[in-house]
């Protein structure tokens, strides 16, 4: 059977994409760097959205603080902008939730390749001495 399409996941969508460009375009501030949005959770009620977002090629907490501090502060503009781009009656309360589940993948997938090196050095090790 076929999945259903809620209207918050259609909303949900439709936030995303939006945000993605206004954020690129029309926020200016510099402490804001590249922004990816990873995910937008719509209420059932449409009366609040949860907007989860990772900062490109940044780890340092201090700016990623500074970073979401923006966002936060940017919100009410957003939700302006988003108002214009999507026919809605109302549009949900944004709030921005750094994502780390990019960089707990990252950080898991370098446990995985230092676990596969280092078992591939210690089965080499055993190699050579089965050989003498």
């Amino acid at each position: 059977m076929a999945r259903e399409f809620f209207r918050a996941d259609r909303v949900a969508d439709a936030m995303r994409r939006e945000l993605a460009q206004v954020i690129q375009k029309e926020v200016r501030d510099p402490r804001l760097g590249m922004v990816n949005i990873n995910d937008v959770e719509v209420s059932r009620d449409l009366a609040s959205a949860k907007v989860f977002v990772t900062f490109v090629g940044e780890d340092d907490p201090a700016k990623i603080k500074a970073s979401m501090d923006v966002l936060s502060r940017a919100a009410g503009f957003l939700r302006s902008h988003l108002a214009k781009a999507i026919q809605m009656r109302t549009i949900p309360r944004l709030q921005f939730r750094y994502d780390e589940t990019s960089v707990r993948g990252q950080q898991l997938s370098a446990l995985i390749d230092k676990a596969v090196e280092s078992d591939r050095s210690h089965h080499s090790s055993d190699d050579g001495d089965d050989k003498e």
